[in-house]
Order: structure tokens, then C-alpha cells, then sequence
């Protein structure tokens, strides 16, 4: 089967018609080996498990996954978190109570090896992370070998399979997400699947372009427009800017539609937001439930973890 490059189609789940439908078990690699138990699995996985080394190699210097004796060492690296992902969400939150048991939910788009989910499963955070099957073909494997959820996927011409309102926090690490194609299509997904008071993390492209812009070898006039637009496409949203700092800048979704001020947006017609399941995205803006007063949680506030 083959699919248009467009969009990002190609990399998207599609169900195989019905001749290729496999109707048996899919044996397990040779030399398959048990997961070694949490935590430990957090950090190891069993090189005959996920049996490909091209990411030792092409993230070796950003500390993504290391080789040796026959075992995968995840250091806990990121692109864009060289210092490791504990000091990373350290940051976050600074700004985003991890803490207090208001943020249980995470949506990581475009998760390398998932490294920020599986540490934010210390902090009583579950992350859901997707990545697409590419020439980095054992991301998501790496993930679930890690016992963190995961799942091949990507923003293309589909909805996220998720209900709306589901997750407290998403992010974007140099997930190279065109998030101001598509007069913000992508951008509307995110906002569709956050919670009313969800918070969103930015980190790569364009933020911190005055630092970067040579290394990703893009004008510095590109990346302006393109933050610019990002910060429209923000306040069409109802997002609030409450960090920039460095390489990481972080929104924060109203609570409501009444305590939004923006000019304009079209906003969705259809009645039924979880209603996702191989649906076509949409540009417009997924309505809130209504409140009856400017402080009240649209949908309701959930009681903070545990």
C-alpha cells in the first residue's frame, strides 16, 4: 500500500486491506529476552528486544540510548535536554505544578525514546508518547521495552486517538511538528486533547532561534514569522505565555471560555469532540463546555492525584 507524502499521510496508522490482515500471533524476536523489572527497566532494555543500533550512533553525543554488552543504556539524554531529563522537568516545574498532584496526565508528540515520559512516571505523571516508524525505526519499541506507553503515530490528516480534555500537560521537544501549517491545524489537535488549565511546552525550533538559527540552518527572518505565528495561533487558542526562558517556552490553556478574550476563531461544529477514531482533522477550535461564572473549570475541576 502506498500512501501520498503530503501532510505527513504516509507516516500515519492505516488499516491494511483485508488480504494483507495478519490472523495469527506474531512470534517475538529470537533471543527475546524478560524485561528487566522497574526501575531498572527504566534505564535498560535487552539488546535482542529491540535489535537496532542506529540511534547509538546518530544521538550519541545527546545522550539518547548507549550500547553495551549486549544491553541498551538509556542515560535519560534529549536533544533538547543535554543535562537529562530529571533537570529538564525540574524546570517545567518551575512553572508547571508537577508537584501538587494537578498534573497526572502528558502527552509527549514526537518522543524520540520516550525519555521524558519515563521520568515523569517518578513524579506520578503518565505520559502517553507517540513517535513515527522512520528511519529511527525502533523509537517506540525502545518505549514500550521501557514500560512506557507509547504508540506509532503522528499529527498528519487524523485526529489523536484520545478523547478531548484528556491530558494536563503536552509537549513538544524538537519534535519538528509543523505547528503553523495548515493555518494551525496541529496547533488545534494539541488544544482539542489539553485540559481547560493544561499547560504546553515548546522546546526547539523556533524558540531560542537568535542562539540557533545557524545550527538549524534556517534565516533568522523564518524563524521570527514563525514564532510570531505561533504566538497568534496562541491567543486564538486561549493559551497564555507564562515562561520563555533559554530553550523552552510554556502556555497555559484558559480555564474557560468566558475568561478568553480573543477577536475571532472558528470554532467547530460537531457535537461530539471524542469522536476521533480515523476522523479527519479539522481547522477550528474544539468548543469548552460552558460555566456559569469566570473562575469555573470548564467540564469540572478534577480533584488533584492521588
Amino acid at each position: 500500500m502506498k500512501f501520498p507524502r503530503e501532510n505527513m499521510n504516509y507516516s500515519e496508522r492505516h488499516c491494511p486491506p483485508e488480504e494483507e490482515k495478519l490472523h495469527c500471533l506474531i512470534p517475538a524476536p529470537k533471543g527475546y529476552s524478560t524485561q528487566f523489572p522497574w526501575p531498572k527497566g527504566r534505564d535498560y532494555v535487552h539488546y535482542a528486544n529491540v535489535p537496532h543500533k542506529s540511534l547509538t550512533v546518530e544521538k550519541a553525543v545527546q545522550h539518547w540510548v548507549e550500547f553495551q554488552d549486549n544491553v541498551f543504556k538509556f542515560p535519560g539524554g534529549g536533544t533538547m535536554f543535554p543535562q537529562g531529563a530529571d533537570a529538564y522537568i525540574d524546570e517545567l516545574a518551575s512553572v508547571i505544578p508537577i508537584a501538587n498532584g494537578s498534573i497526572r496526565t502528558a502527552l509527549d508528540t514526537g518522543c524520540g525514546v520516550a525519555s521524558w515520559g519515563a521520568y515523569l512516571l517518578n513524579r506520578n505523571v503518565l505520559a502517553m508518547s507517540f513517535a513515527p516508524r522512520d528511519n529511527h525505526e525502533a523509537r517506540v519499541q525502545f518505549a514500550l521495552e521501557r514500560g512506557v506507553p507509547a504508540v506509532t503515530g503522528v499529527l498528519g490528516t487524523i485526529r489523536l486517538p484520545y478523547p478531548a480534555r484528556a491530558f494536563d500537560m503536552a509537549q513538544c521537544s524538537r519534535c519538528l511538528i509543523p505547528w503553523t501549517s495548515n493555518d494551525g491545524m496541529y496547533l488545534m489537535e494539541v488544544d482539542r486533547v489539553l485540559r481547560p488549565g493544561g499547560y504546553w511546552i515548546l522546546s526547539g525550533p523556533p524558540i531560542n532561534w537568535k542562539t540557533y538559527y545557524k545550527t538549524w540552518k534556517r534565516t533568522k527572518e523564518d524563524l521570527q514569522v514563525e514564532q510570531r505565528r505561533i504566538e497568534e495561533l496562541a491567543e486564538q487558542l486561549c493559551w497564555e505565555k507564562k515562561y520563555e526562558k533559554g530553550d523552552i517556552a510554556i502556555w497555559r490553556k484558559k480555564v474557560n471560555a468566558i475568561s478568553c478574550r480573543r477577536k475571532s476563531a472558528n470554532i467547530c461544529e460537531s457535537e461530539d469532540a471524542d469522536d476521533v477514531w480515523y476522523k479527519k482533522m479539522d481547522t477550528c477550535i474544539t468548543p469548552l463546555p460552558e460555566v456559569a461564572g469566570q473562575k469555573e473549570v470548564a467540564g469540572g475541576e478534577l480533584k488533584k492525584f492521588p
